[in-house]
């Protein structure tokens, strides 16, 4: 289920380098607090209820699974690390940045934290212009009007320009363009699902997971190893080839490229330390029957994780029928998948060791993340 949420913003600024506050206050969102779907023009415009010098003024729609409250206290920080100081005895005044909530969806809050929506948005034509732009059919929850028609009954008179210099979005700086499928592969309790959900999700990717939940043999497995193993390999092979071939054969054209959780030569790994040493090889002509005719990923990224950290998460997402996986068993899964990634020559690898990285709740791991899949630098090319 999809947790995130669609907050409009507004930004302002009449102090100093008007661009670069409102550059940076971007940045530091995207940073801090999630995806920016969308950046309007600027405007400049004057001030409005003081003598001032003239506003920079921006709007942004933002997604992120942030609580709106806990967004609004991470712009007041901005604020506050950008150099702005609140004086609530004061009134209006000039500010080297103003960042202020005005919708969050169609949700209508009243704590003392935050209003939304914004009460005075309706009143500001600086506000309505670029949101105008960027949500043309966003309507108020409570005056159940949209931004055209908040627009047209607008008594705020003031004259706004448009800058002919547009401000850049910091998610354009992963490029994910030049490749149509990426597989994330790692080990039990990696994290390969969420970071290829999150991926999908940021950058428009078709997401293909693996559908391990639907397999009735696994927790069969758990329990007795040596008498499910082959069936459970099996099923699992026969499931992923299925999947991926259907997947990778079906176009969508709203979408930009494909992303999975898994590449089906995991089935090898993880067979050749389940099964006894003839059943292996009986497996193995199998696979090598199905892998010839699948395509493969043109970036395969393995997320290397310590067995401790492996066991935390095992431990923190709560699986019964994993909580008794042993050390041992995630050792040779490593050292299966180490090997395979030394030896192949057919993919495009990006090894990560996130061992001290928790990219799911920490939003500076997840960036640094995709700077380490998008850096062609460092790819290993095989």
């Amino acid at each position: 289920m999809d947790t995130r949420q669609k907050i409009y913003i507004s930004l302002g600024t009449n102090k100093g380098d008007r661009l670069k506050n409102l550059q940076d206050a971007i940045n530091l969102i995207y940073n801090n607090i999630g995806k920016i779907n969308i950046i309007s023009k600027v405007y400049n415009a004057p001030a409005i209820g003081f003598e001032g010098a003239d506003f920079l003024n921006c709007c942004i729609i933002l997604e992120t699974e942030m609580l709106p409250e806990n967004v609004m206290q991470e712009l007041l920080s901005i604020e506050t690390h950008l150099g702005r100081i609140r004086d609530k005895k004061a009134g209006y005044q000039s500010r080297i940045i103003d960042l202020d909530i005005l919708f969050v969806g169609e949700e209508v809050i009243d704590t003392k934290l935050l209003q939304v929506p914004h009460p005075e948005l309706h009143k500001r034509k600086f506000v309505l212009k670029p949101l105008l732009e960027i949500a043309p059919k966003l309507t108020h929850p409570t005056l159940h009007k949209n931004m055209v028609d908040l627009l047209g009954v607008c008594d705020d008179k003031s004259e706004l320009e448009p800058i002919n210099i547009w401000l850049k979005n910091p998610g354009k700086k992963f490029q994910f363009t030049g490749y149509n499928y990426i597989a994330i592969e790692g080990n039990i309790g990696a994290g390969k699902t969420s970071l290829a959900t999150m991926i999908s999700k940021d950058f428009n990717a078709k997401l293909i997971l693996e559908r391990f939940a639907e397999n009735p043999f696994l927790p069969k497995f758990y329990e007795d190893a040596k008498r499910y193993a082959f069936t459970l390999e099996m099923s699992f092979l026969a499931d992923r080839y299925q999947q991926i071939s259907d997947d990778l054969s079906q176009l969508d054209l709203f979408k930009d490229f494909i992303i999975s959780d898994y590449d089906i030569y995991k089935s090898l790994i993880f067979s050749k330390i389940t099964l006894p040493e003839e059943e292996f090889k009986l497996y193995r002509k199998l696979f090598y029957l199905m892998y010839k005719d699948i395509a493969k990923p043109e970036l395969y990224v393995y997320l290397y994780q310590n067995t401790e950290r492996l066991q935390e998460n095992i431990r923190k997402r709560g699986r019964e029928y994993e909580l008794n996986i042993a050390n041992d068993y995630l050792d040779k899964i490593n050292t299966g998948y180490l090997e395979f990634l030394k030896n192949q020559t057919e993919l495009n690898v990006k090894i990560i060791d996130i061992s001290d990285r928790d990219f799911v709740d920490n939003r500076e791991d997840y960036l640094w993340i995709l700077g380490e899949i998008c850096n062609k630098d460092d790819e290993t090319q095989n």
